[in-house]
């Protein structure tokens, strides 16, 4: 986690192992385009399997989708905290999404080794950017623009989610939250094409 703030404001940069859960049951699910912000895949792929005969007594795919973007948006909501809980084998907080808990009951085990996996990579680029010095940019980008506009910022509290997606760009999520790919900020020009108009609105 990279934690950034001055007088009133806080930039706070983390992933999230739910969300990651999360895209991979999408993706393992064929759930293209599900969910809002509708994100890019996962990266690396994972592997989709099909679930016609898994959920075909509780709705089909068009029951799962539903389920998975309801989850999503309260993954969204209560970020950084996990809800609902995931709690295996039952996944006893999904009673009411059951096409949704057969799948995370078919995939939770493979599921959490790729987040496991995605993790550690995340902890090394958080070291490599300390390293470099790249993690002092949105520290630069609120400079800058307090520079600019002359005066103390407005109280603002920014969380972007950084997360293992195919795609280098980012997700405004109104009012104080961006989704992003992990790779971003390694293209600083590109982070800043993303972030910086969200910083200018906010300070």
């Amino acid at each position: 986690m990279h934690h950034t703030g001055g007088s009133g404001w806080q930039i706070t940069m983390d992933t999230s192992g739910p969300m990651m859960i999360a895209l991979y049951v999408r993706d393992a699910a064929g759930l293209d385009g599900a969910g809002r912000p509708a994100l890019s895949h996962a990266a690396p792929k994972v592997h989709h399997a099909d679930h016609a005969h898994l959920t075909a007594e509780v709705g089909g795919l068009s029951a799962l989708k539903t389920e998975w973007e309801a989850w999503w948006e309260q993954l969204l909501k209560a970020h950084p905290q996990m809800s609902p809980e995931l709690s295996p084998p039952e996944f006893g907080a999904f009673g009411n999404s059951p096409a949704l808990q057969r799948v995370l009951q078919a995939h939770f085990g493979s599921a959490l080794t790729w987040v496991r996996e995605r993790r550690s990579e995340y902890a090394e680029l958080e070291a490599e950017r300390v390293a470099s010095g790249s993690d002092q940019l949105l520290d630069d980008m609120v400079d800058d623009r307090l520079m600019e506009v002359g005066r103390s910022s407005r109280d603002f509290n920014l969380t972007i989610i950084e997360l293992p997606l195919n795609e280098q760009r980012a997700w405004y999520l109104e009012p104080d939250k961006i989704i992003m790919s992990h790779d971003l900020m390694s293209q600083p020009e590109l982070f800043r094409s993303y972030v910086q108009p969200v910083v200018e609105m906010l300070v």
